[in-house]
């Protein structure tokens, strides 16, 4: 960090033994640099010094306090800056620390048991993706590939799986109450076994498919699967 000097004046009076108030005298006596301690050198005068008015460099403590201040604040927040939680820096990363997750390829990631509430997994490749018994409350696999993903026992709760693909996955025992899907989101050839379905919109051709391989309850909600995909 530079460093720099700063000078200052402090205003201070003399007064000989039979001045009157109204003859105090004034010098400027420039004090050395903002970390050295205030004193006070009188310079030479012709009257003999009787007295000074120390408070006349009161403005100088206040000054000197304000300019340590800002300085100690600004040190303080460049520290907090520089050791902030990398999750909290990436827009749109979730609590899935600093890596990304948005529109990249994560075809056979383990997120297995993991806490991705809210996680954003948008335009993602997440083919074999591992995502058993993980709680992603309110994610979003917006036009994201899961083909082959193992969702099996995931908390989906609000998921958002517009325009993804779900093919092939496995859905077993999955909570997918409020999950948010749309005509082009795929689930052909996924496991279902045990899903609960609950509030979940969906296309009648959609429906009717799924309601041909439901099946089994889940073991969170107690929750038939075919009575959530109302079949």
């Amino acid at each position: 960090m530079a460093t720099g000097v700063i000078t200052v004046y402090c205003n201070h009076s003399l007064l000989s033994p039979s001045a009157q108030p109204s003859q105090n005298l004034s010098k400027r006596v420039p004090i050395k640099t903002a970390s050295s301690i205030l004193t006070y050198k009188p310079t030479s005068h012709t009257q003999k010094q009787a007295s000074y008015n120390a408070n006349a460099c009161s403005q100088w403590n206040s000054g000197a306090a304000l300019i340590v201040g800002r300085s100690s604040f600004a040190a303080v927040l460049a520290a907090a800056l520089c050791f902030v939680d990398p999750a909290l820096a990436f827009k749109g990363g979730g609590p899935y620390g600093a890596e990304v997750t948005r529109g990249a390829d994560l075809s056979g990631k383990d997120f297995s048991g993991k806490t991705l509430v809210q996680q954003d997994f948008k335009t993602s490749i997440l083919r074999q993706a591992k995502f058993k018994g993980a709680k992603l409350l309110g994610a979003s696999f917006f036009d994201a590939d899961l083909t082959g993903a193992d969702l099996s026992d995931a908390d989906l709760r609000g998921v958002d799986f517009s325009l993804a693909n779900v093919t092939k996955a496995n859905l077993s025992n999955a909570n997918l109450e409020g999950a948010l899907v749309t005509g082009n989101t795929s689930f052909k050839g996924s496991n279902i076994n045990g899903a609960d379905f609950t509030d979940v919109s969906l296309r009648d051709d959609q429906r009717q498919y799924l309601c041909n391989i439901a099946d089994g309850v889940n073991s969170t909600t107690g929750n038939a699967t075919r009575d959530t995909l109302l079949c």
